[in-house]
């Protein structure tokens, strides 16, 4: 069972590029990637090519040194939890956050079905609002 979380910490603890080749290969087919509503890039994507175009690429773009920092994982047979804190400059409005963060994955046979992201985008949000 440890496999599953060394699997998961595999896409955190690397270089970007190292994150994003254990992820890709982690991903089922039809994987669901669900980001929490009130975040930027809320709703579910299926499949890793809607993942990586709807959520990474434009974290990449829009963000300055965005990053995921996990302090605790535990895992409870297929599914494993993630909690950390996010970090990040917004583009647009030069504002700087740090958002805690939940990921909960459901895995089956060494692949990622599902993620469900919790985070406080109240801290987001504000990065996001050139007003706040």
């Amino acid at each position: 069972m440890a496999a599953n979380l060394d699997l998961i910490r595999g896409t955190y603890e690397g270089s970007s590029e190292e994150n994003g080749r254990n992820l890709l290969a982690a991903l089922a087919p039809d994987a669901e990637w669900t980001e929490t509503g009130g975040f930027p890039y809320a709703g579910t994507y299926v499949g890793p090519d809607a993942i990586i175009a709807g959520v990474f690429q434009r974290l990449a773009a829009e963000w300055i040194g965005y990053r995921a920092d996990v302090h605790t994982f535990l895992e409870d047979g297929d599914h494993v939890a993630a909690f950390g804190v996010y970090s990040g400059t917004y583009k647009a409005t030069g504002k700087s956050m740090r958002a805690t963060f939940a990921h909960l994955y459901a895995l089956r046979d060494g692949k990622i079905l599902r993620m469900t992201q919790y985070v406080d985008t109240v801290m987001v949000r504000q990065a996001l609002d050139p007003n706040s």
